[in-house]
């Protein structure tokens, strides 16, 4: 059984094009094609596989596009463990456009699941033996599935001696904080939801971490902030990344790079300064690539040496 599973409960078959210009009406066609397997944890996935990871891919799929996903995540390597649901899965769609480098990001909803059907992703889950080293949940959560959906992965996790590591937003984030995660992964939005108020600075930022930390209610706090830079909060040290000098291609996919390469290099026993300033380099390296490639390992290796931390 894999060092590292990830679960993704709103997968996606991610679409991406060019095109010059943007605009109302006409028929805007094209330059270029992709298609890639989506969804956070499944992108976490890609990129664990890519480091020379040990990682299984756990997500529901269903009629066409969900076995148009399961291919794509073959091509990558990934192993999968999927489970079955009544509505299609989503596509999402992604437009850079080639006159002013902006890209546009349209996500689509996704299925809804019955009760039966997000409950099968939770025993698909706790059933697996042997258990994984390390959790990681990843998205949004579609339709019909709980809030407190990650707060059971916390749960089942922590019962077979696993760390949780936790991606997303909303409602669904501040209610598997409130029982306790491992390590979260916020950007600077989910951050300030999650501390109840505006944050005007990077001091703000960081006094807020610090008291999540402190609380109890997460181990370890990866604050992804953009041309900030980003932030490793624990209970004895903060260590400040500043952001890399570069031109960004795109921004799809940055957050994704940076939590894949972290999980891996933490499942790999490198110690957790050397893999934040690895994941660092990773998300920028997702910024050198198109559409939704994800960061490349060769940029990753360039980029690590122009890392610079600080430490609190």
């Amino acid at each position: 059984m894999s060092d590292i599973v990830t679960i993704t409960p709103n997968p996606a078959v991610d679409v991406s094009t060019t095109v010059e210009t943007i605009v109302p009406v006409a028929k805007l066609r094209g330059t270029t094609q992709r298609r890639d397997p989506g969804g956070g944890g499944i992108n976490v996935a890609r990129v664990v596989s890519r480091l020379g990871g040990d990682v299984t891919a756990l997500y529901p799929v269903g009629g066409p596009t969900g076995l148009l996903l399961k291919q794509l995540v073959d091509n990558e390597g990934v192993a999968s463990r999927t489970w079955t649901t009544a509505e299609d899965t989503r596509e999402d769609f992604f437009v850079q456009e080639r006159s002013t480098g902006q890209p546009y990001r349209f996500i689509l909803p996704g299925p809804a699941l019955t009760d039966s059907e997000w409950q099968a992703g939770l025993a698909l889950l706790a059933g697996m033996d042997p258990f994984p080293r390390f959790v990681v949940g990843s998205g949004s959560l579609p339709r019909g599935v709980p809030t407190d959906f990650y707060a059971r992965i916390a749960d089942i996790a922590r019962a077979r001696g696993a760390r949780f590591i936790l991606d997303t937003s909303g409602p669904a984030l501040a209610a598997a904080v409130a029982g306790g995660v491992d390590l979260i992964k916020p950007s600077l939005h989910e951050m300030r939801d999650l501390a109840g108020g505006e944050l005007s600075d990077a001091a703000a930022w960081e006094t807020a971490a610090r008291a999540l930390v402190a609380s109890g209610k997460a181990g370890t706090i990866a604050l992804t902030m953009g041309h900030l830079g980003a932030l490793l909060v624990t209970s004895d040290r903060v260590l400040r990344a500043k952001p890399l000098t570069m031109v960004p291609v795109n921004a799809v996919g940055a957050g994704d790079s940076f939590l894949g390469a972290l999980v891996a290099r933490l499942a790999a026993g490198v110690p957790l300064e050397n893999a934040f300033r690895f994941a660092v380099a990773a998300g920028a390296a997702a910024l050198l690539r198109t559409g939704t490639a994800l960061c490349d390992p060769a940029d990753i290796s360039r980029l690590v040496a122009d890392v610079q931390l600080q430490t609190a």
